[in-house]
């Protein structure tokens, strides 16, 4: 085994009934992963990024045993689907989208150590584990209530706990930040963060970009059952090979716009009067390393600068260039 997680050829198709008329139904299927194959490292955050319906679910519902593929391989913490799944399911810290499998009648509390005491946890264990993870999520406030009067919100921060009660070196979270407020999701990605600085290998699925580029250190963009694309954030974004755009505001000469012309890199300048100001939009391969450079040249041809606006490719711009269509489009079958 090289990787924390390898998967070869990996495909699940489901038979779908679909009524016509009153007393028939036509079957037909539906190939949610069309053979898939990839290898998440030890120790990395790795991010399945793609609209709903591109496979994700199904995907991390195969990895964690809860569904069984049509074909294919995979090996989880070195142990093999099919054949060690009890152990895969040990070794595994997992929070599915949504909160369907908490207890509503039990307390969170109540929760984590039952969910402890299924992993084998002593229960000296599960009572400390419980302990910590509700300190360090800050829900103290929320640990001895039952869940049915949890928020949304509250359920996803109980379900994340869930996640960390067997201290598992590999973390699977199913858009982990589906309906938290800003600052609980905020906290939640530091968290997560904090574990992986620790050691621990995370699985990270997500539709928005931003949380991608933020957190993963690679991305796989899953679309209609296939892995489009795979790599660091800057590669994918190299891979467009697109220009990008800084846009300066202020008081720019001619001089100045020459100037910048005529810096390594830059393969555009053009100065117009916008709402009585000088916009200078500077079209570069590298706008981080031009930056520096940019503004340097700009200063010493007495330009006074009252704004910059780079704007990147982003994973967004990656997406539309794979597939032609926006994250925003549900790919699922009605």
């Amino acid at each position: 085994m090289q990787g924390q997680v390898r998967i070869e050829h990996l495909t699940k198709i489901y038979r779908v009934r679909q009524r016509q008329g009153l007393f028939k139904a036509k079957e037909t299927q539906v190939e949610a992963l069309k053979g898939i194959s990839l290898e998440i490292r030890p120790g990395e955050v790795f991010g399945l990024l793609g609209p709903n319906g591109a496979g994700k679910t199904t995907l991390i519902k195969i990895l964690t045993t809860l569904l069984l593929p049509t074909s294919g391989e995979a090996w989880v913490n070195g142990y093999r689907l099919r054949q060690d799944d009890n152990l895969i399911r040990a070794s595994v810290g997992c929070m599915l989208m949504g909160e369907r499998g908490l207890y509503w009648k039990l307390t969170g509390r109540e929760n984590l150590v039952f969910f402890g005491a299924l992993y084998h946890l002593s229960p000296a264990d599960r009572a400390r584990r419980a302990d910590e993870i509700i300190a360090r999520l800050g829900l103290e406030d929320l640990a001895d209530r039952t869940v049915e009067t949890y928020s949304s919100g509250q359920k996803m921060k109980l379900a994340f706990a869930k996640a960390l009660i067997n201290d598992a070196p590999l973390l699977i979270l199913d858009e982990p930040t589906n309906t938290l407020d800003l600052p609980s999701a905020r906290e939640l990605r530091a968290v997560v963060r904090e574990l992986n600085q620790a050691g621990k290998t995370v699985i990270y699925t997500t539709h928005i970009m931003a949380e991608a580029e933020m957190m993963c250190d690679r991305v796989a963009i899953l679309d209609r059952g296939e892995v489009l694309a795979l790599g660091t954030v800057p590669e994918l974004k190299a891979s467009l090979g697109r220009d990008e755009v800084i846009r300066i505001e202020g008081v720019i000469s001619s001089k100045a716009s020459q100037a910048v012309q005529s810096l390594p890199g830059v393969t555009r300048a053009t100065r117009a009067a916008v709402d009585g100001r000088t916009q200078l939009t500077v079209v570069a391969r590298d706008q981080r390393a031009l930056l520096p450079r940019l503004i340097e040249t700009l200063t010493a041809h007495n330009a006074v600068v009252q704004k910059i606006t780079p704007e990147e490719v982003t994973l967004e711009d990656v997406f539309i260039a794979r597939t032609g269509r926006t994250l925003a489009d549900d790919t699922r079958v009605k």
